[in-house]
């Protein structure tokens, strides 16, 4: 009867752990150990002052960095091909231009364009043809120029467009002869200032700091800054009365060397 009493009696169980809890719950509690202990205990810390951060350098734009790729142009396609009425002359110390046919006898709505392009080439002998074909075109036009000048403004745009320092400096240099070579050229350019002055305002008054060195850009008059000042000047002088204002709109540091 004692055996029956001990064993029909029930077991209680202890405080904090229930015999019904499953295994699973309970590791979950333990993973979550975290949640229930928020203190600082264990934690290092210190009263030195915090070291100050480098501040962040801001990335540049790259807004005056040259293309790294220029694309093919219609000048090196046609010398390749052999379409166009020109070639070099080895003979002698000095470099020349031979003509095929005389420049004059051209057509100019066809070859000014394409001779045009060609100043963005980089390499010879398509450099060295482009920029010498260009000038005698120019010299002996007269008439032609003014009717081809529509389609000029486009690669002149793409010339400057690259802001290659060499490509640039050859370009303006082709602007002032263009608007020379004839009468009304300039007042015919300034419906276009739009497409080939922001360049130009870009890099009027960007100068490089040498220090105490000599600029040897100045004697080969390669001083982009200075090339852009002679340039609008050019553009003024043989603008016509709408020319000063046109290029202070576009450029708005530009200042009139006419009064």
């Amino acid at each position: 009867m004692q055996q029956q009493q001990v064993t029909n009696k029930r077991i209680k169980p202890i405080q904090g752990h229930s015999p019904q809890r499953s295994p699973g719950k309970f590791c979950s509690n333990l993973l979550n150990i975290s949640n229930k202990f928020a203190g600082t205990g264990g934690m290092s810390s210190s009263l030195a002052p915090k070291k100050a951060q480098a501040p962040q350098k801001v990335p540049k734009s790259g807004i005056f960095q040259a293309l790294p790729i220029i694309e093919q142009t219609l000048f090196k396609k046609y010398y390749d091909r052999g379409d166009l009425p020109i070639a070099v002359n080895f003979s002698g110390a000095v470099r020349k231009i031979v003509w095929k046919c005389e420049p004059e006898c051209l057509d100019y709505h066809l070859y000014l364009p394409i001779f045009f392009e060609g100043l963005r080439e980089t390499e010879d002998p398509y450099k060295f043809l482009a920029v010498n074909g260009c000038e005698e075109l120019l010299q002996k036009g007269e008439t032609k120029i003014l009717s081809v000048l529509p389609q000029l403004i486009i690669p002149i745009k793409k010339a400057l467009a690259t802001k290659n320092h060499d490509i640039m400096c050859i370009t303006l240099k082709k602007i002032q002869k263009l608007v020379k070579s004839g009468q009304m050229i300039g007042e015919a350019l300034v419906p276009y200032y739009r497409q080939i002055l922001p360049v130009m305002n870009m890099y009027k008054n960007k100068r490089l700091n040498i220090g105490d060195k000599i600029d040897y850009s100045q004697r080969k008059n390669e001083n982009l800054s200075d090339l852009i000042q002679e340039t609008l000047e050019t553009l003024e002088k043989n603008g016509g009365e709408d020319a000063y204002i046109n290029i202070k709109y576009m450029i708005p540091t530009y200042e009139s060397c006419m009064f």
